[in-house]
């Protein structure tokens, strides 16, 4: 992809994807201080981060507000059916066997030709996995009958003869081109593939989680949903498949009727279910280490990151032209000194400093856009009103609470520890070893004790027992012999996804891009509001209200599963091969996710995190159980109480994970970072109060603080603290000076170019059919040669005397040339 498809326009502090003029006059003032105050403030977010959200939320996420109408409708086509078979009863009322007859007459019925007929059962069936929630009274009620019927309808057959729906919906042209002809799609267009991705959805979802009264034969049916949508029993390929198809049909604009959240939803969940989620994997990387032989991990690094607790952000300049304004008039303070904690204090300077000497937390690239002429509208808070004053400092007592030493154990790789002993031997004996990391003689007792400390904090990763491994059977294919490759659901995945894999992230990118708040929406950018706008447009203000609020919030959700989707694939990758996981991250750069993920967080991330895009009252299942008040304009705008909006924050602690696997040890890729200025960006992430979006970020300013210069590293002094106290430390890494060796910027092509052509190797040795071709074995006997059987084309039989005549017989032999030496 060009680097001008992938275009990301930035519209700062815009959530709604509309421009936004900036208010004039004592609007400004006041938006400013209001900002500036809830800056201050940033509460502490009690957010637990998860492979999901809580069941009902993410059901609800399913069906936007404009669906809402179609549950009335699937009651009363059910309904209508249901009553001609059960006379008079209720679903509830039926025991197991009755209803299991009732399923099966719905299934005969999904296989009739007439399609309105077709869709009638599906939205019936869709009834039954939404719970009967006509029949219920309470919420609890409804997702127990969902179950119950999920389950049911598993065992009945019904996700396979779904899945042949689905195929034809996908390979109907007509419906395709008579969308591409539409000048304006709307959610009609999509109905049938809404519904059945709609049941697909609610039968993944529901029989992925566990609880705990399951029964025994429900366990039993997880794992075996979970194995068949693993396998490549539908058409020869996993089911993800299939819905990576319908992402790159839909970007490719051949389908830009496909019902795209849906789809994106659908297999995110697929791919959590089949290949496991974060404890999971942290599970299958314990397993991982214990075949081959290397000591267990240090830590769980799940429980090392909620065990965290967030610290305050570091002071905006507003606070630091407050402070030199108060020294200027003589007034400032002279406070005994206490122990800080990390960003902690609003920007206490110690008061035994000359007063002449800088701020500490003064932003070089933020006060040159911030202090003369316009105010930079990300940072509005810069010359505003004086804030109000920081609270009290604690007495010393009560700040001995936090854990003491460090969350993480240090870590060091055999490459440093070489690297470490090549520096001393060059130094004290004048010559090196090479890869020698035991001999010592000659060298000082420091020197000893030194090798002794980096020995006992050595880790070797999986990772780098791949590479090595590859490296041996890339030089001895033949004394090697083959490998035997396990047949897991993340390598079948692989594999499938392996011919397309550059359209597939090309595809997720360009969602991720049109889904983005801060993208503007542009001519020619990808429609991915094909399925939440309505057929008739709002025409009262309380209409646009609420379809207002429901683009936002189908935004966010695509955003959210995109990002979960993209880190679940990295990670598990990862674990899988080393080289899977390059490939998939080499796409991800070359199709310019680093800038986008970037643009991304440049805009008013405390906004975006506690948005309220959502209307309770129309949230599924709350909407089909209680009595709908009249909407009006204070309901719609009431929202939710909490305090963030859950679905954006861990769609940015994903993002930032993404973003973090992309550049880890890439010196390149860390440039990237440096020169697309993302350093004053990460920092503004900081004011959001929740410590493991805190810690990414701070893993993102680390690797890259060696080369943004030594004022940025003394006026980011309290940011330097608190990467020192809450990321791991890297033995011999000096990421806080300016003296990598390796950082050489002619290097930086080179090292893709050499990733690239290690993962071309891995993959040709490993899935080309021809492989070795050119080691295998000549048959030199006439007799086995003759004798072999060759498979000669059907039509050989009718001509072979005309060719025998034409090439054999009418050639005269020159029984001399062969003779002659050649």
């Amino acid at each position: 992809m060009q680097a001008e498809d992938m275009e990301v326009p930035i519209i700062n502090n815009l959530i709604d994807n509309g421009d936004r003029q900036k208010p004039k006059g004592k609007d400004v003032f006041k938006d400013q201080q209001k900002e500036s105050e809830s800056s201050m403030e940033s509460p502490n977010l009690e957010f637990e981060y998860g492979d999901t959200d809580t069941l009902t939320a993410e059901l609800s996420e399913l069906y936007s507000y404009t669906e809402e109408p179609e549950f009335a409708l699937n009651r009363d086509y059910f309904e209508e059916d249901f009553r001609s078979h059960a006379r008079g009863r209720r679903w509830i009322e039926l025991t197991v066997e009755e209803q299991r007859a009732y399923v099966m007459r719905l299934l005969d019925a999904l296989e009739v030709t007439d399609r309105d007929k077709r869709l009638k059962v599906a939205r019936a069936i869709l009834y039954l996995a939404q719970g009967v929630f006509d029949e219920c009274d309470t919420e609890v009620d409804v997702l127990h009958w969902s179950r119950h019927n999920v389950f049911l309808l598993y065992d009945m057959g019904i996700f396979t003869a779904l899945l042949e729906l689905l195929t034809m919906e996908i390979d109907n042209s007509q419906a395709c081109s008579s969308a591409v002809r539409k000048p304006a799609i709307s959610l009609a267009d999509s109905t049938e593939l809404r519904v059945l991705l709609s049941i697909m959805y609610l039968m993944v979802e529901t029989i992925r989680v566990q609880t705990e009264d399951d029964r025994p034969e429900w366990k039993a049916a997880r794992e075996a949903f979970k194995n068949e949508l693993g396998s490549p029993l539908y058409n020869g390929e996993p089911f993800a498949l299939l819905l990576f198809t319908m992402v790159t049909k839909f970007c490719s604009m051949n389908a830009p009727h496909f019902p795209m959240k849906k789809v994106l939803l659908l297999l995110w969940k697929t791919i959590l279910f089949t290949l496991g989620g974060f404890e999971e994997l942290q599970e299958m990387k314990v397993r991982g280490r214990e075949r081959l032989n290397l000591p267990p991990l240090p830590e769980d690094s799940i429980k090392v990151v909620r065990a965290m607790r967030a610290a305050s952000p570091p002071a905006s300049a507003m606070e630091l032209i407050e402070q030199q304004q108060q020294q200027k008039r003589g007034r400032r303070s002279r406070r005994p000194l206490v122990k800080q904690d990390s960003l902690d204090t609003y920007n206490e300077r110690d008061p035994f400093k000359n007063d002449d000497a800088r701020d500490e937390e003064e932003d070089p690239e933020d006060t040159d856009s911030g202090i003369e002429g316009e105010v930079d509208p990300l940072d509005r808070d810069v010359i505003i009103q004086p804030p109000p004053p920081p609270p009290p400092l604690r007495p010393p007592t009560e700040r001995v609470n936090f854990p003491k030493g460090l969350p993480w154990a240090p870590k060091v790789r055999e490459k440093d520890i070489e690297h470490f002993l090549d520096t001393s031997r060059n130094k004290f004996i004048g010559f090196t070893l090479g890869n020698d990391i035991d001999t010592l003689v000659g060298l000082p007792r420091p020197i000893h004790e030194s090798v002794k400390t980096l020995k006992q904090h050595k880790y070797v990763s999986i990772a780098e027992l791949q590479i090595k491994r590859e490296d041996e059977l890339q030089q001895c294919p033949l004394t090697l012999g083959e490998e035997e490759v396990e047949e897991t659901p993340t390598e079948m995945l692989y594999l499938g996804m392996l011919p397309n894999l550059s359209q597939y992230v090309i595809a997720l990118l360009k969602l991720l891009l049109a889904a983005a708040p801060t993208s503007k929406a542009k001519t020619d950018s990808i429609n991915i509001l094909a399925d939440v706008l309505p057929e008739e447009m709002p025409i009262t203000v309380l209409q646009s209200m609420k379809l207002g609020i429901d683009v936002n919030r189908h935004k966010e959700i695509i955003v959210k599963a995109i990002s979960a989707l993209l880190l679940l694939l990295l990670k598990h990758l990862k674990l899988n091969h080393i080289y899977q996981f390059e490939i998939v991250s080499q796409h991800l750069v070359f199709a310019n996710c680093i800038p986008l993920i970037l643009k991304f967080f440049n805009q008013n991330i405390m906004s975006y995190i506690s948005a309220k895009n959502s209307i309770c009252v129309l949230d599924f299942p709350h909407c089909v159980v209680h009595e709908m008040p009249e909407l009006t304009a204070e309901s719609l705008e009431a929202g939710d109480s909490n305090q963030f909006c859950w679905r954006n924050l861990f769609s940015c602690i994903n993002l930032l994970r993404i973003l973090n696997k992309l550049t880890k040890w890439k010196h390149s890729r860390t440039m990237m970072l440096v020169v697309f200025k993302s350093a004053p960006i990460l920092k503004r992430a900081l004011k959001v109060k929740q410590a493991m979006m805190q810690l990414y970020v701070l893993k993102l300013l680390k690797i890259q603080t060696k080369y943004l210069g030594r004022q940025w590293r003394k006026s980011n002094m309290k940011t330097m603290s608190a990467i020192y106290q809450k990321v791991r430390h890297r033995l011999n890494d000096d990421w806080a000076y300016g003296n990598d060796i390796d950082a050489r910027p002619w290097d930086f092509q080179a090292e893709e170019c050499a990733l690239r052509e290690s993962i071309e190797k891995f993959n040709s040795r490993r899935y080309d059919k021809n492989r070795n071709g050119e080691f295998t074995p000549v048959d030199n006997c006439l007799q086995s040669v003759l004798g072999q059987r060759v498979d000669l084309p059907e039509d050989f039989h009718y001509s072979y005397e005309m060719w025998l005549e034409r090439e054999v017989f009418s050639q005269p032999i020159q029984w001399e040339g062969l003779l002659q030496n050649p």
